[in-house]
């Protein structure tokens, strides 16, 4: 054996190996990039918007098109009463948070303020559900079903399995 085929030999084995451990690297490269997306958390729901008339417009989306515009009218032709009602309620929120800001703290004042806190929601309440009562007389068994099943994709409490 001459010293260029002993020397090729070697370098065919040396080679080899750091084939063989470049191999084992990607693949557990690719194992791992595999379990990361098996096991990663699922996508954030989306973000929860405190506007009432974007969580109203969520709603029609789901339900039949005769159905959403009949909730859409009701909703535009209540819309300076809502509006109204949920200001308020926001306000009241606002002054909750200023009596827990006050130095010296008031308890009084935070008692207080969460009761008109509990006045305007009450009351902000009652509008959007009126609201939607009204809506509801007018609309199909289907409107209603998927207003009684919201959010979407949820079971109704009435439906057998």
């Amino acid at each position: 054996m001459s010293v260029a085929q002993l020397a090729s030999t070697k370098m065919t084995r040396g080679s080899s190996r750091w084939l063989l451990l470049g191999s084992l690297a990607l693949n557990l490269f690719f194992i791992g990039a595999a379990i990361a997306l098996a096991v990663r958390p699922p996508a954030p729901a989306p973000a929860w918007d405190r506007d009432v008339f974007v969580r109203v417009e969520r709603i029609a989306g789901t339900l039949p098109a005769a159905d959403a515009a009949i909730l859409r009218a009701q909703i535009q032709a209540n819309r300076g009463g809502i509006e109204s009602t949920q200001e308020k309620y926001r306000s009241a929120q606002g002054t909750i948070r200023e009596a827990l800001r006050t130095e010296p703290f008031d308890a009084e004042a935070l008692r207080a303020a969460m009761g008109n806190a509990r006045t305007a929601r009450q009351t902000f309440d009652q509008t959007i559900q009126g609201v939607f009562a009204g809506s509801a007389a007018q609309m199909t068994q289907g409107g209603r079903q998927a207003l009684a099943d919201w959010p979407p994709g949820r079971k109704s409490a009435g439906a057998k399995p």
